[in-house]
């Protein structure tokens, strides 16, 4: 079976990435790709933008930026999110993703 690759795109704000986002885990990782998205299992509910506020922490904490250089721009209410970092690039963003991903 092939994964489709991960869908990361470049826009002129910074560098999108595709989330697809599973509540509840038992702690904050990387679980692999899911249909072309990053597959990020976050430990807070998906109750009181706790999820959304863990995908934002847990991004900035892996690229080494702040918080407010990351923001989740469509899917506030879904699993299936997109994430916009400001001021790293599409290779630092596949550099960090992809080996834990594997």
């Amino acid at each position: 079976m092939t994964e489709t690759p991960l869908q990361v795109r470049e826009t002129p704000e910074g560098v999108e990435v595709r989330l697809h986002v599973q509540p509840r885990a038992k702690r904050n990782e990387i679980g692999g790709t899911h249909g072309g998205a990053l597959k990020l299992k976050v430990a807070a509910p998906p109750v009181d933008d706790a999820a959304n506020r863990a995908v934002v922490g847990f991004f900035a904490a892996l690229m080494d930026v702040p918080k407010a250089r990351v923001r989740i721009v469509s899917g506030q209410k879904s699993r299936d999110k997109k994430v916009l970092v400001e001021g790293v690039s599409v290779a630092q963003i596949l550099s960090a993703c992809l080996p834990a991903a594997g």
